[in-house]
């Protein structure tokens, strides 16, 4: 047990994949695995174990932001001895030709600060992928004929932007949405010699406003998360 994480030893597997959302952990958990049994609760950021074609795998929520991701990474990584982290969430839309219910698979995540920040100073580390995840990733998305983008996002460590200037640069220089965790993700996964990926749902979009109904994300996630397993499990 850690202090956020009240699993025992054994019960969280080496495969993690990481939503913000806890309910959407429970829900990915009850829909994609079998034999699924709950390991974490504490402050009610749930955490389940079970299988996915023979293959364990625990989906642990992970809050809102880099703050509270790089908690459970840490301690997934360091208490748990997770080698595999993807994270599955939403994102909003930056580019014109990425729509709402397309999914992102992001190679690299920009980000102004994050909770590593501190370590590099006044270097610019340029967070990214697993390459050996984000091409299994893309040929699972591929055989599953899904709408899908790959290359840079954006992790911003704030919700309520009010950085239209940024934004402007960010459509620009090709970003191709934004989000709140891989950048950290991905930087705890280099600084421990783990593998990382993200894998994105656009549930709106920041030019054109267009966003997905509540009743209508859980259906849309679907493909984010199998894409997930199966770049996981290549």
């Amino acid at each position: 047990m850690t202090v956020h994480i009240g699993a025992k030893p054994g019960e969280i597997a080496e495969t993690v994949l990481l939503p913000g959302d806890p309910y959407r952990a429970k829900w990915a958990a009850e829909t994609f695995l079998t034999d699924v049994k709950l390991v974490n609760e504490v402050r009610g950021m749930l955490g389940f174990t079970g299988t996915w074609n023979g293959n364990r795998v625990t989906i642990q929520g992970s809050g809102m932001g880099m703050p509270s991701l790089s908690i459970y990474v840490n301690e997934l990584i360091k208490d748990y001895d997770a080698k595999t982290l993807i994270r599955i969430g939403s994102c909003g839309g930056m580019q014109p030709q990425v729509k709402v219910r397309d999914v992102i698979i992001a190679m690299t995540a920009s980000t102004i600060n994050s909770p590593s920040s501190g370590i590099f100073k006044e270097f610019n580390y340029a967070p990214c992928a697993d390459y050996g995840l984000l091409a299994a990733a893309v040929n699972a998305a591929q055989a599953k004929g899904t709408d899908t983008h790959v290359g840079g996002i954006y992790s911003s460590d704030v919700f309520y932007d009010e950085r239209p200037d940024l934004n402007e640069q960010m459509t620009r220089h090709g970003i191709l949405g934004v989000e709140m965790e891989a950048a950290e993700l991905y930087t705890l996964a280099a600084r421990y010699e783990r593998r990382a990926l993200a894998v994105l749902t656009v549930s709106d979009h920041l030019q054109t406003g267009e966003a997905l109904p509540s009743t209508d994300r859980e259906r849309s996630f679907g493909d984010m998360v199998e894409i997930a397993l199966q770049a996981a499990f290549n």
